[in-house]
């Protein structure tokens, strides 16, 4: 039971947090967004969205000329997807977990995540969903794998299925149809792990030419205050040359890098990535952006390129000075988290080429942003025209999330999944005809 006084601050401090952000649906996206001044105030915004789950029979809302369907549900935390070349699809299903509190701030941040439906006892597992008569619903779900330690991407190459637990990856044996693994799978490289490990959730994708393994790894802070040494290895993408490494930094100073995939007509890989937080309702952007071997985003010291961070101490104005700026924004506290190009043929020709991005959506924004799944067309490598939002209705009229999107990938059809892990739910996006 909560205390009285805990309620009557979590009050006070919900009052307090009145500041609003611009209500337009695309506000700091783009390719040159704009960023207004820092907002810092001694109490942040705190707006997390009721979790409340979908009621029977709703779904998702796609564009004209699309259909939703569920292609899976009753999943618990389903986080992040993988297609098998059969068709079959994983989905891993891992969660936050809250925290003995320490002090007042660890008991709101747990208060927060419980009511964004953010926390629970963590599933562990892998489970595999297979659509045999191709209706777009998975008829057959077995458990693929279990035991693990909040595992969350995966990718197939070369025989071996890589599972990226959240403090290393490990790799499984797999054969076309194979429908379970045993075991916690073989240790490939260790990852930073805890005991803060506070973005946990790494993410793992194989290089298109199988030769090289890419790992994603977010901060263990907002701008580095549990000490910069405990951000080694940390706000980054590694790399792991296939088969014995060695493991390195590929790419630095991203906060909380999650979605990977490689860009179809140049092949360089693309990150989406969370920015900090409580510097204002329209401050910072989240963005995807290409990925340059050896480059620096700027995370702590400054973000979207050499805007300051005067936050940070001690300032490091060497590091400031080449930090690459992001090639584009997808909104303040969107928690941009899956993406993933549209390299098949069902969709209309619009969409070839184009990225699709799942916002899992803020928890400290006036008014919320994210809660759907956004698409930028893409051409010559790079962003081509302005963001569409492509799967919307997660938050109902009153404002409570029904579902938050997380991981999307493509299916053998070529149609459209999204996992969502509030709402419990695969969801599968198809032309209508």
């Amino acid at each position: 039971m909560r205390s009285a006084p805990l309620l009557s601050i979590l009050a006070t401090l919900l009052l307090a947090a009145c500041a609003q952000g611009s209500p337009q649906p695309f506000a700091g996206f783009g390719e040159q967004p704009e960023l207004p001044a820092p907002k810092q105030g001694l109490i942040p915004t705190l707006n997390a969205r009721p979790a409340v789950g979908w009621p029977a029979g709703a779904a998702p809302v796609a564009p004209a000329g699309f259909k939703v369907t569920q292609f899976a549900g009753g999943l618990a935390h389903p986080r992040w997807l993988l297609v098998l070349p059969n068709g079959d699809v994983l989905v891993s299903e891992a969660s936050s977990e809250a925290k003995p509190p320490k002090g007042l701030q660890d008991r709101i941040a747990n208060w927060l995540q419980n009511k964004a439906g953010a926390t629970m006892r963590s599933p562990n597992r892998i489970t595999l969903l297979r659509d045999a008569d191709s209706d777009g619903t998975a008829e057959t779900r077995t458990v693929f794998a279990q035991g693990l330690k909040r595992p969350f991407g995966m990718t197939l190459t070369g025989g071996k299925l890589y599972v990226a637990n959240d403090d290393g990856v490990v790799a499984f044996s797999y054969a076309d149809g194979q429908t379970s693994v045993s075991g916690p799978g073989d240790k490939v490289f260790d990852l930073p792990g805890g005991p803060i490990n506070h973005h946990w959730t790494k993410n793992v994708v194989a290089s298109p030419d199988g030769t090289r393994l890419f790992a994603t790894v977010g901060s263990n802070s907002n701008i580095g205050e549990n000490g910069i040494e405990n951000e080694t290895d940390r706000a980054a993408v590694m790399v792991y040359p296939l088969p014995a490494g060695p493991l390195r930094v590929y790419a630095s100073g991203l906060r909380n890098p999650n979605g990977l995939d490689f860009e179809p007509t140049t092949g360089t890989p693309w990150t989406a990535v969370n920015e900090r937080d409580m510097l204002g309702d329209d401050l910072v952007p989240d963005y995807m952006t290409s990925l340059q071997d050896g480059g620096f985003y700027g995370w702590p010291y400054s973000y979207f390129g050499q805007n300051v961070d005067a936050r940070v101490k001690p300032q490091r104005p060497d590091l400031v000075a080449k930090a690459i700026r992001p090639d584009y924004a997808l909104g303040a506290h969107t928690a941009s988290l899956g993406l993933a190009f549209y390299t098949a043929d069902l969709f209309p020709a619009r969409y070839k080429g184009g990225v699709f991005i799942g916002q899992h959506g803020s928890w400290n924004r006036r008014p919320p942003s994210g809660y759907r799944v956004v698409f930028v067309p893409f051409a010559g490598g790079k962003p081509s025209g302005p963001p569409q939002a492509f799967l919307t209705g997660f938050l109902d009229a009153k404002g409570q999330a029904r579902g938050r999107p997380v991981g999307v990938a493509v299916d053998k059809a070529g149609a459209l999944l999204v996992a969502d892990d509030v709402g419990k739910a695969v969801w599968r996006v198809a032309p209508a005809q």
